[in-house]
């Protein structure tokens, strides 16, 4: 049974100017692991919490893909070997965790502008 996982990718940051090839490796690794990518969403150059090697900055990518659960250690594994990816961190997706998040979010967001309107009123 295929689960959704999410995977954050940081790659190197030289590769900024050829990012279309680094990207294509890692969704022919996903091909290769019979994975359907869902989502892509590309947050570009950023600061590092700390260095990685002589890096300070990468490039984060992060991906929404479907794939059978005994094969997310074959895509670790290719990750890790790849040149281009300077770290990589997979979570699998729980659904129901995601639901009470995004109604927490709706909850706090109603509340919010009757805060915002007493804060004027004072």
């Amino acid at each position: 049974m295929k689960s959704e996982y999410e995977i954050a990718v940081v790659f190197d940051p030289q590769l900024s100017v050829d990012l279309d090839k680094a990207t294509n490796k890692v969704d022919q690794i996903f091909k290769t692991a019979s994975a359907k990518v869902v989502n892509i969403d590309n947050w570009g150059k950023k600061n590092l919490a700390y260095k990685i090697g002589q890096h300070s900055e990468g490039i984060y990518v992060f991906y929404n893909i479907e794939v059978e659960g005994s094969q997310v250690g074959k895509i670790e594994s290719t990750l890790n070997i790849t040149d281009e990816v300077i770290r990589y961190l997979v979570v699998k997706v729980d659904h129901k965790k995601a639901e009470k998040i995004e109604k927490l979010k709706e909850i706090k967001k109603s509340k919010m502008p009757a805060v915002a309107s007493e804060k004027k009123e004072s």
